[in-house]
């Protein structure tokens, strides 16, 4: 395991920074994240389509957060994608792009929700936001969605909410349960419902952006099963980064 930390001035506020590498056993290779901060909520924080750990660093996000983050409100997991070995990957079979995707999940679950957990002992919720933008937001609403027990709060900027594109056709349980479109509306479990009643669900986007119907479409299903959540839909496209930073401004 690689570890460094570190106070580093972002958007002229000193931070709490971390680096963390390890080899993951669910994912068979080394795995990097960031850390910025050291109380408040945590949140994971997933990059865009095939992005990398330090994309949020890199384009501002960070900063736009910095005071929050400052003041000990949140801290961020800026997590490494898997996108080219799952979704993208279209060197293998649709079964084995969700095969992927879903030993990443177990990386989250197993081994990155644990650090989370560890480094806020004194918060007695030991549940945790999740966000992102673009894929980034589908990967976020796909885990809170799933395993709603862990999540306390879930911010989707400019995403979309189903996996059709990516599987071409092939249909078995693992492509449906890794679709929220689609798991959604026949979720009638009372334990789901009640952790997705009490989970904090932000869907925000801009009205021309290519997957707003996929945000309407989800805000009328989560309607119907007496899901609270917001639909924010901004002006125009919306969909780059400084949108998100504004965004994440606005919501966490």
């Amino acid at each position: 395991m690689a570890y460094h930390t570190e106070a580093k001035q972002i958007a002229g506020t000193p931070l709490h920074r971390e680096y963390h590498r390890w080899y993951s056993p669910s994912l068979g290779r080394d795995m990097e994240l960031l850390v910025f901060g050291h109380t408040g909520l945590p949140v994971l924080v997933f990059p865009t389509s095939m992005g990398r750990f330090y994309d949020w660093e890199d384009r501002g996000m960070v900063g736009a957060l910095a005071g929050t983050i400052a003041a000990g409100n949140i801290s961020l997991y800026c997590v490494d994608s898997v996108d080219g070995e799952s979704w993208y990957n279209r060197h293998v079979y649709p079964g084995q792009r969700v095969e992927r995707h879903l030993a990443y999940e177990r990386y989250l679950l197993d081994e990155v929700l644990p650090l989370m957990q560890e480094r806020s002992p004194e918060r007695v919720d030991k549940r945790i936001a999740t966000t992102g933008a673009s894929l980034g937001a589908f990967h976020a609403a796909l885990l809170a969605f799933r395993h709603p027990s862990v999540v306390r709060k879930m911010v989707a900027m400019s995403g979309k909410f189903e996996n059709s594109i990516f599987v071409h056709g092939h249909h078995d349980d693992h492509t449906y349960l890794t679709s929220p479109l689609s798991f959604l509306p026949g979720l009638q479990d009372p334990r789901f419902l009640d952790a997705l009643r009490a989970m904090e669900i932000v869907l925000v986007t801009g009205a021309t952006d290519a997957h707003v119907h996929e945000d309407i479409l989800l805000s009328q299903i989560l309607s119907q099963k007496q899901i609270p959540h917001i639909l924010d839909i901004w002006e125009g496209w919306a969909h780059d980064w400084p949108y998100w930073q504004s965004m994440v401004q606005k919501f966490l």
